[in-house]
């Protein structure tokens, strides 16, 4: 199962973390874990090219791990338009995605 961890400070999202397999087909064809990590990586790029000094980041294999460095509303939209992506998964994908 995919893991969500979200952590706010003054409604904005200082970090998230991103663990686990969704374990929904066979690795390489596995759509639910593929589009997680497309919405999670598309949104990082993104951030990182409005201010490349805004987030620091980790990807690795099944783990992303964000922290959010600048309270700025641009990059705090990109993350919350992240969360809102992952939570229409969460709600197809009930038992392969879950936010804690």
């Amino acid at each position: 199962m995919i893991k969500i961890k979200l952590n706010y400070e003054d409604d904005f999202i200082k970090s998230f973390k991103i663990t686990g397999h969704a374990d929904f087909a066979d690795y390489g064809k596995d759509i639910v874990c593929a589009s997680v990590s497309s919405i999670a990586i598309t949104s990082v790029n993104l951030a990182i090219s409005f201010d490349s000094n805004s987030i620091e980041y980790n990807l690795k294999e099944g783990f992303i791990d964000v922290k959010v460095i600048k309270k700025d509303k641009i990059i705090n939209k990109v993350f919350e338009n992240m969360v809102n992506m992952l939570k229409e998964l969460e709600e197809q994908y009930d038992k392969n995605i879950k936010f804690i």
